[in-house]
């Protein structure tokens, strides 16, 4: 229907989540009227994504560092964790200045029927950290949906044993919700009710 390159662009867009094939056109169209400068300043963007920035080595938030800005925060508590599924929450939780600690982002959530299983998380290396830095309490956020609850109960089982203090984010965020897309109040209301395991 349209030209290749054209095409081209759209299926690439509509690879992305939420990204239907008509939105996909919108923006290919969209980029069709910027110029040349803004093209480039579009693909540049793109390229330094993947150049520019790795995963930190603490948390595995991502970052321009080895040490993200939060684990290199000397004033921040790193005997306080929050988890959480993906870096893509954690402004969420910042946007509400009620958390000083540090995250450990897992890389996801436990979906048996999509081959994700707790091996295919980061627990191990919050095992460890949990281990050798004395944590003194683990904060669950994980997303109030089938897989994150699913997730949350999981970690509570392991880290339980270790006898360290562990609660899960209030009953702010209503089930089926997604951190990123919470408002700063419902964040902060589940923040300051979250309840021990």
């Amino acid at each position: 229907m349209y030209p290749k390159p054209i095409e081209n662009l759209i299926k690439e867009f509509a690879k992305l989540p939420g990204i239907g094939p008509k939105a996909a056109a919108r923006f290919a169209f969209n980029l069709l009227r910027k110029s040349d400068y803004e093209l480039e300043l579009f693909g540049n963007a793109i390229l330094e994504l993947k150049n520019e920035t790795t995963v930190c080595k603490n948390c595995f938030n991502i970052s321009e560092n080895s040490l993200c800005e939060f684990c290199s925060n000397e004033k921040r508590d790193d005997k306080i964790i929050c988890i959480i599924e993906e870096a893509i929450n954690i402004p969420a939780i910042e946007d509400t200045r009620q958390f000083n600690g540090h995250y450990h982002v897992l890389g996801g959530t436990i979906q048996p029927g999509e081959g994700n299983g707790p091996d295919t998380l980061r627990i191990k290396e919050l095992i460890k950290k949990i281990k050798e830095k004395k944590i003194k309490e683990i904060i669950i956020a994980t997303n109030p949906n089938t897989e994150g609850e699913t997730t949350a109960l999981y970690l509570v089982k392991i880290i339980k044993p270790l006898n360290i203090k562990i609660t899960r984010l209030g009953r702010g965020l209503s089930t089926g919700s997604d951190l990123e897309y919470a408002d700063q109040m419902t964040i902060i209301n589940a923040l300051e009710t979250r309840k021990e395991c």
